[in-house]
This record gives structure tokens, sequence and C-alpha cells, in this order.
């Protein structure tokens, strides 16, 4: 009963984790955490999870259960979408670092980038307020005072 719990928190804590992954819009991390979270909750119904096996269990009586029991082939589902989801990540994640890595480059034949001479920045001059207005340092609030003395305000 203790193991279900444990196997069973720690895939709704990944499935969590995942969730939050892929509301932060990553992904491929979201979908390998979904794929370990479920291994815990797959161990379990096949049996193999360590807390779940008693010392006296021999094969022969997983052996029957995995023939007879409909929970050990849900755990099997489980294990084998996990499996599939990591592989198909890894290549995901390995086929998108290839694309960036075989980028375009310059041909060697081309010889080296021509260099751009250096340009010193021209200081810019501040600029004069319009006529008619004055600087007092508001900034944007000298055209909100505009407005209200308008209004009489």
């Amino acid at each position: 009963m203790l193991s279900a719990a444990i196997s069973f928190v720690l895939t709704a804590g990944g499935v969590a984790f995942a969730g939050l992954r892929a509301y932060r819009r990553r992904f491929l991390s979201a979908t390998r955490w979904f794929a370990v979270a479920l291994l815990p909750a797959g161990l379990y119904l096949t049996g193999l999870f360590p807390l779940a096996s008693t010392i006296g269990r021999e094969f022969a009586d997983w052996a029957t259960k995995l023939v007879l029991d409909p929970r050990v082939w849900t755990g099997i589902a489980l294990l084998g979408v996990s499996a599939v989801l990591l592989v198909t990540t890894r290549w995901v994640g390995r086929r998108g670092a290839g694309a960036v890595e075989s980028a375009p480059e310059r041909p060697a034949a081309a010889g080296p980038a021509p260099e751009r001479p250096a340009v010193a920045p021209t200081p810019r001059a501040p600029k004069k307020p319009a006529a008619g207005k004055r600087e007092d340092g508001l900034g944007d609030f000298a055209d909100i005072e505009e407005i209200l003395r308008k209004r009489g305000i």
C-alpha cells in the first residue's frame, strides 16, 4: 500500500513538473519529464518497483501475473510509452542540434572576412526645447501639465 502511494506520488509530481515545463514552452524537456514520470507507476503496476516486491516472491509467481493480470499489462504499456517518448525526444533533440551546427559557413577559398574600418561614433548634440516650451525636467509630465492648465485644474 505504501509503495503504491510512493510510486503514484512520484508520477503525479513528475507530471506536474512536466506541465510547468510545457507552460514555459519547453516542450522537449516537458516530454522527457513526462516520460520519466511514467516510470514509477509502470514499475509498480508490473510488480518491478523495489518496494512492491516482497522478499519471498518468486519469478514463477510474477510470470503467472504477467500472463493473467491486466494491471501488469498496463504497467508494461506505461513503460513502453515512456521508452518511446525518451527515444523520440532524444532523436528530435539531436536532430535539432545538428541543424544548428550545420549552418552554412563561408567556404575556405573565399579568404578571411573583409574588415570594416573603425569609425568613431559622432557625439550627438543635446536636443533643444521647442519654442514656447520650457524644459523643467518633467519630461512627459509637461504635456499633462499643459492639458490640466487648459482645463483650469
